[in-house]
């Protein structure tokens, strides 16, 4: 079997696997993906405000929140998770109202976060708000049928 010289340790031919990984793990560690953390936090906060306060689009209403932003590593790309509180129809316009502001937020976002390259950004709906009301609205109404429940027990024992 031969050695090879990767990345400034030997290692066997079968083992560049395991090298990526620990590549990844040392990137992690060195605070390479703290740094795109911390640049997708930015993102997001600016432009959850550019779209609060700086567009006049009217397909856009006020019930939009940016959930989450994700940046590639290269930092071309930014995939920006929107959530839409309404109806189908107003998740369709906000949708294509975002798609046509997505230069002028790229390129007020440049002008704000001070990097090489501004990402090019992509905007996708998100339904976890959507699913946290539901799921909220399931669990209210299990604990008030609990509570009635509880209380027919109740008034079943007193007659007794």
């Amino acid at each position: 079997m031969r050695q090879g010289w990767t990345g400034g340790s030997y290692c066997l031919p079968g083992l560049f696997v395991k090298i990526a990984v620990r590549r990844a793990a040392c990137a992690e560690r060195s605070g390479y993906m703290d740094r795109t953390d911390r640049i997708s936090e930015e993102i997001k906060r600016e432009i959850s405000f550019i779209i609060q306060n700086e567009l006049k689009d009217p397909r856009l209403g006020k019930m939009i929140s940016v959930t989450s932003v994700d940046v590639t590593r290269d930092l071309r790309y930014a995939k920006v998770y929107v959530s839409v509180l309404g109806d189908e129809n107003d998740k369709k316009d906000a949708a294509s109202g975002l798609k046509s502001a997505a230069g002028f937020i790229r390129r007020e976002v440049g002008r704000r976060v001070q990097l090489r390259y501004t990402p090019e950004i992509v905007f996708e709906l998100d339904d976890s708000i959507e699913r946290g009301v539901y799921i909220n609205k399931l669990i209210n109404d299990t604990i008030r049928d609990n509570r009635r429940g509880t209380d027919a027990e109740e008034d079943n024992g007193r007659d007794d």
